[in-house]
């Protein structure tokens, strides 16, 4: 799990004409005492439990979340933490009150946070089947995963079915389950796609934008994050984080328009050869926010500059770098005739 702390977030929709309000806090990094506090166990439906993974941190809000689903015995699991003890813990004894086990378990990605407790499950559920879109992607440990196929059904125990919709971009192997129940309030668990705090971080960022609107169309209400607490109004949230990446992008696009006015210092010209290096993009969009989180916003901001480039808005001045941090990003029309760049991926 990698995501942005939740100021990031915020920080968005004032950067272009505000100074940003920043949450204060004696801890540079983050302050876990802003977030509201999550029971360890909740019942949240009637069919739906969650149980928190005991793995509280800066980039894993309250913890990861997992679920239970099913009103009868046999419960379907999806993902299953860091491997605390106090999870599977939790776990056999919110299923030994109920007189119930697990029998299948879904895995949304490969995230270390959402499969380390697989060990502990197959320990306490020998007999438990553990499905994963792409089972040899990322598995390292060989865990005996079968595959999930776009689409594929899972009849969840007491009525409903749970959907699994392959959504990448978060991670390539990133699937989000769709739980169709009549006659109760479904919902979508959105694994790491969507959070409940904050926004998360992408590996690409075209596929990222393409599930975010697929998903926008497969829930009308609650959606249950892999982390912080369930989101009310999903949609309206898909919308939003749609929205916060387009502003992204608007301000990229700014930020690269102003680079003959910039100071070297900022990255945004050395001599005569003009453009911004990513850390210098960085420091200047997160101008407000501890500069031990511009690493982690620096991904976000290479998938923007690469999609940009893909589009054949942007180039790389091969004139200007040796490497990802020393490349300096222009405008396709601000180049001209000044130095060589990077063909366009179209």
């Amino acid at each position: 799990m990698r995501f942005l702390p939740l100021f990031l977030h915020r920080q968005s929709h004032h950067l272009h004409h505000h100074k940003p309000t920043i949450p204060k806090t004696n801890n540079t990094l983050f302050k876990m005492a802003q977030l509201p506090p999550l029971p360890e166990v909740t019942s949240l439906t009637p069919s739906i439990t969650r149980i928190l993974a005991g793995n509280p941190s800066k980039f894993t809000l309250q913890g990861t979340n997992t679920y239970l689903v099913g009103s009868g015995p046999n419960k379907i699991l999806i993902d299953t933490g860091d491997g605390k003890p106090s999870w599977i813990a939790a776990l056999k004894s919110t299923l030994s009150s109920s007189s119930a086990t697990v029998s299948k378990c879904i895995i949304t990605h490969w995230h270390h946070d959402h499969v380390n407790g697989i060990p502990d499950l197959l320990s306490a559920f020998p007999g438990v089947k553990i499905y994963k879109h792409r089972p040899d992607y990322h598995n390292p440990s060989n865990v005996p995963f079968l595959d999930i196929a776009d689409g594929q059904e899972f009849d969840v125990e007491g009525g409903g079915r749970l959907r699994a919709v392959h959504t990448p971009g978060h991670t390539e192997d990133h699937m989000v389950l769709q739980y169709l129940l009549e006659g109760e309030q479904g919902g979508l668990f959105t694994g790491d796609n969507v959070l409940g705090h904050g926004t998360a971080v992408f590996e690409d960022l075209s596929s990222y934008l393409t599930s975010l609107s697929k998903m926008k169309t497969l829930v009308n209400g609650r959606a249950y994050p892999g982390h912080g607490p369930v989101i009310e109004q999903a949609r309206e949230r898909i919308e939003e984080y749609i929205r916060h990446r387009q502003q992204r992008e608007d301000q990229v696009v700014q930020q690269l328009k102003a680079a003959p006015n910039v100071p070297a210092a900022a990255g945004g010209q050395v001599g005569g050869e003009k453009g911004w290096t990513l850390m210098g993009l960085v420091k200047v969009m997160y101008k407000d926010v501890p500069e031990a989180l511009h690493i982690p916003a620096a991904g976000g901001v290479i998938q923007i500059l690469k999609k940009l480039e893909r589009e054949g808005r942007v180039r790389v001045r091969e004139d200007g770098g040796g490497g990802e941090e020393e490349d300096r990003w222009v405008l396709v029309e601000q180049q001209g005739g000044t130095g060589a760049g990077r063909g366009s991926a179209l």
